[in-house]
């Protein structure tokens, strides 16, 4: 486990937006209380309460990644307009505790869905 610090730099801070995530034009999930997640020099991740997203439309899938910051991320399939988006979605259940804000939300990768700010 690695702590971020001056040379591995994470924050996360509520967005003030309402962040809306789509896989064609079906509306996976949408809330008013997403997290932006920036971590050193990657793009920032928006952070979505599980509660906020239409968990019906996803499924549970084996893959299992680790990050030395956040801990291990659990991934979810998109099932949306007959088609199967794999692994669009990563969660850290348990993340360490320097991370714990994101337990229980969901990220998504913007190749997969689009994620838009609205309002």
């Amino acid at each position: 486990m690695k702590l971020p610090g001056p040379d591995h730099p994470i924050t996360i801070t509520p967005n003030p937006r309402r962040v809306r995530v789509m896989a064609g034009d079906i509306v996976i999930a949408e809330t008013s209380k997403a997290l932006t997640l920036k971590e050193a020099k990657y793009p920032a991740v928006q952070y979505v309460p599980r509660e906020d997203a239409n968990m019906a439309l996803l499924e549970r899938t084996d893959r299992v990644t680790h990050c030395p910051y956040k801990g291990d991320a659990n991934y979810y399939s998109v099932k949306a307009d007959g088609k199967m988006l794999d692994n669009a979605i990563w969660t850290y259940e348990t993340p360490f505790p320097a991370m714990a804000e994101i337990s229980g939300h969901l990220a998504f990768y913007p190749d997969k869905v689009k994620i838009e700010e609205v309002g």
